[in-house]
């Protein structure tokens, strides 16, 4: 099989793959499950493979390009426009492996896994952060129907908790 271009549709235990040799014409197109996926890529010579960034297509990027092929991610509104008719698994990676062939596509660099672990943290520590927030609020909202108005800020509320009690 000369496989130039392939375009995989994650999911979370079946891939949808499409692929094309170099004149375009479809010479792939397979089902394949999680545990499947990587041994039928060491069987194949280095191409191209598309996917859409989301959960898990990082770690897929990872694991494709030590096996030598050339990973490429894409954000999914850029793919959408070339589905062809209805969305399904089979259609969503024709259109995957259509858009990683085009030349102006923008791509989105596959992150290493320290750079994940940093995203990680930063996205734990926001979320805590709006959490502290709105629990500070609802205290403050609570105070206030006791007749007890505290500032906005959440030092001012640690300092006027021991004084409301």
């Amino acid at each position: 099989m000369n496989i130039k271009r392939v375009g995989i549709d994650l999911a979370k235990q079946v891939f949808q793959l499409h692929g094309v040799d170099c004149q375009d014409k479809v010479v792939l197109r397979r089902q394949l499950r999680r545990n499947q996926l990587l041994s039928f890529f060491a069987t194949l010579p280095p191409c191209l493979i598309g996917m859409e960034a989301c959960g898990g297509a990082h770690y897929w990027a990872r694991e494709l390009q030590k096996l030598g092929h050339t990973v490429k991610l894409m954000a999914p509104q850029f793919v959408k426009p070339y589905v062809k008719s209805n969305k399904n698994d089979a259609n969503d990676a024709e259109a995957i492996c259509e858009a990683v062939g085009r030349p102006k596509m923008r791509f989105v660099s596959v992150k290493t896994i320290a750079q994940q672990d940093l995203q990680a943290i930063h996205r734990i520590r926001s979320e805590l952060v709006q959490q502290r927030t709105a629990k500070a609020n609802q205290i403050r909202g609570l105070l206030a129907e006791y007749g007890i108005v505290v500032g906005r800020q959440v030092a001012t509320l640690r300092r006027a908790l021991p004084e409301a009690a």
